[in-house]
């Protein structure tokens, strides 16, 4: 079994959303996420779904990335992917839900901002269920695509990693991320997981060959 996931492809991190977490192209990558689904049996949706009244929001982008001192919601944000409104929507092009096989939702209760969408928590003791879907559909390969990928993308990949027998292939035209230097530094990281990045769905598809 193949399965595709797409990690947080949402408005809210690109720039249909200024003053939210806008990845420069985010909204360019439907596309992409579309082609390496169409090599897959099963597609997966993550999506940031967060409160207003979560405890890590600041009002002023100046303020973001300082310690919050919270357990399972590290770092400050400005408000971003509150459920209902625009930035939560996915990115036009994309299936509605009803187009996924299998959906996560991250950081619902205001405690919590994880980043991977195999935990609900940064301890990762709670998990999302999704490394358990996976294991029950016998997953083989699992194709990555999403925002950003210096957060949410990295640690997805990370967890997925650790968590099955699968292998994991990052496409990365199907990424975007926030800085040179930190997207760089998760390609790498990626890379000592043993994950395989692939320039895009084309490159999949003759990986995929051979490897059957």
């Amino acid at each position: 079994m193949i399965v595709s996931i797409d990690v947080d492809a949402q408005k809210t991190f690109t720039p249909l959303c200024p003053q939210e977490l806008p990845v420069e192209d985010g909204d360019q990558i439907a596309a992409e996420l579309n082609a390496q689904a169409a090599l897959a049996d099963l597609r997966v949706m993550t999506k940031d779904a967060h409160s207003p009244a979560a405890k890590w929001l600041v009002d002023n982008p100046v303020d973001i990335l300082q310690k919050t001192g919270l357990k399972n919601a590290d770092l400050t944000w400005v408000s971003h992917a509150i459920v209902g409104t625009k930035g939560f929507e996915l990115l036009d092009g994309l299936p509605d839900i009803s187009g996924y096989d299998y959906c996560v939702w991250k950081g619902v209760d205001p405690e919590l901002h994880p980043y991977g969408a195999c935990y609900h928590d940064i301890e990762q003791r709670l998990s999302t269920g999704l490394l358990e879907w996976l294991t029950a559909k016998q997953t083989k390969v699992v194709l990555v695509g999403g925002l950003a990928t210096d957060y949410c993308v990295k640690h997805t990949v990370l967890q997925l990693a650790a968590g099955g027998s699968w292998r994991v292939v990052v496409n990365a035209a199907a990424c975007r991320g926030i800085a040179p230097q930190t997207v760089e530094a998760a390609w790498e990281e990626m890379r000592q997981a043993n994950v395989v990045i692939l320039e895009n769905a084309n490159e999949i598809k003759k990986y995929l060959k051979s490897i059957n």
